[in-house]
């Protein structure tokens, strides 16, 4: 089985060629595509996260709980959530991910289970697209689909680690992480009963949005905002009363 080393690194290559070659072969904006890189490096470990100790677990937990509400912005935008509900949900979504999903891994999988399995690759992908809200569903894909190769690298550098080349043999490990079922059942029964409900989120996602804008959670008039707030206008004016007397004379036209 490779390392942190060997799938991190290998991930971020990848990450690195994906786009560059989306950005210089299909003219995806360069914004995009090193968001794009960045989720194939990360996603490259994502299939460690049922490890049950180690480097893997505990620095994929961090880094996923705070990537995922930095995704989440453009969508609490549209939402029409002002900064300070923004800060919370974020907030929340941290909490959430670092300990609650986290202790959902611990108790729930098993190293080089369902997690480890090309359908886990599909649900992290189709999360992908959620968290990743744009008016644009191309830029969607394009991140969820960098997502997956990431996913599917890390299984395929797996299986290549359970060959035994010098003595001719394949591993006990062999075929435990490129496969689409496992040997529990209810595993397998949980993991695509997971991409069912994605797929059915991704498929309502505009319905739920606009049912949003209907129901007055979004702050939208004819497709546009209604009110824009800027940082500065939810902060005290910089203006003390000691300098009013020089803000007054500079203010005075200049007599010649």
């Amino acid at each position: 089985m490779a390392d942190f080393k060997t799938h991190i690194t290998a991930s971020t290559i990848l990450g690195i060629g994906y786009g560059t070659a989306a950005h210089f072969k299909f003219g995806v904006p360069p914004g995009h595509c090193m968001i794009a890189g960045a989720l194939c490096s990360v996603a490259g470990m994502l299939p460690d996260l049922d490890s049950k100790t180690g480097i893997p677990q505990r620095e994929m937990l961090c880094f996923v709980s705070v990537l995922v509400p930095m995704l989440m912005i453009f969508r609490l935008q549209e939402l029409g959530l002002t900064a300070e509900q923004m800060v919370f949900v974020a907030g929340v979504s941290y909490v959430v991910i670092r300990f609650g999903v986290g202790e959902l891994f611990k108790r729930f999988t098993k190293h080089r289970g369902m997690w480890h399995s090309i359908p886990a690759a599909g649900v992290a992908a189709m999360a992908t697209y959620l968290v990743c809200f744009s008016p644009d569903t191309s830029i969607r894909i394009f991140k969820a689909w960098a997502v997956f190769i990431g996913f599917i690298l890390h299984l395929l550098l797996d299986e290549l680690y359970s060959v035994d080349l010098m003595g001719r043999r394949l591993k006990k490990s062999w075929g435990t992480a490129l496969k689409f079922f496992g040997n529990n059942q209810f595993a397998n029964i949980s993991t695509y009963a997971k991409l069912g409900i994605l797929a059915f989120m991704i498929a309502n996602d505009g319905t739920f949005m606009e049912s949003c804008r209907e129901h007055g959670f979004c702050q939208h008039a004819d497709g546009e905002h209604e009110h824009e707030h800027s940082i500065s206008d939810h902060l005290p004016a910089l203006k003390p009363e000691y300098l009013q007397g020089l803000f007054e004379r500079t203010e005075q036209p200049v007599r010649r």
